[in-house]
């Protein structure tokens, strides 16, 4: 398995995008929050970064024109769509349900356990399905560099 060039540069890139949104998270927020490293949503996608790095490294070793780097590619296109459209709308309706109950829940109407509230951080915002991508391509090609020697 870590003889895979391009499966471990994905996880690589996978990786290194989960410690960016750490530390961006941190930046930001001004807490350090070690749970974001596992979690979905946030600046960069890590999804985006990881199915970018498939393709790039697809690509270098299989070649341009390889019916892998093709799957690889459609692929990418497929997740990073997902990511801004379908996914990003569960994210807001989760805030949206998770207002609700908080309402209900200052009028005495029932409380939910940490496990039942929804998960808000769930999709992402053009930049960020963007900045996960462009991330997700350098370290391939990096990777790539340095893995050939």
């Amino acid at each position: 398995m870590f003889y895979n060039r391009i499966l471990l540069i994905a996880l690589i890139a996978w990786a290194a995008a989960q410690t960016a949104k750490v530390i961006i998270y941190w930046i930001i927020n001004k807490k350090f929050v070690l749970e974001r490293f596992f979690g979905d949503g946030g600046m960069p996608s890590s999804h985006s970064a990881v199915v970018a790095a498939l393709a790039t490294a697809t690509g270098l070793q299989c070649g341009w024109n390889s019916s892998l780097f093709a799957i690889a590619a459609i692929l990418a296109i497929i997740v990073m769509h997902d990511a801004t459209g379908v996914r990003q709308e569960t994210g807001k309706q989760a805030k949206v349900i998770n207002d609700i109950v908080k309402t209900l829940e200052a009028r005495g109407r029932g409380e939910l356990t940490p496990a039942e509230t929804l998960k808000e951080f769930v999709g992402h915002t053009g930049p960020q399905v963007l900045v996960g991508a462009l991330g997700g391509i350098a370290v391939a090609v990096i990777m790539d560099m340095i893995l050939r020697k």
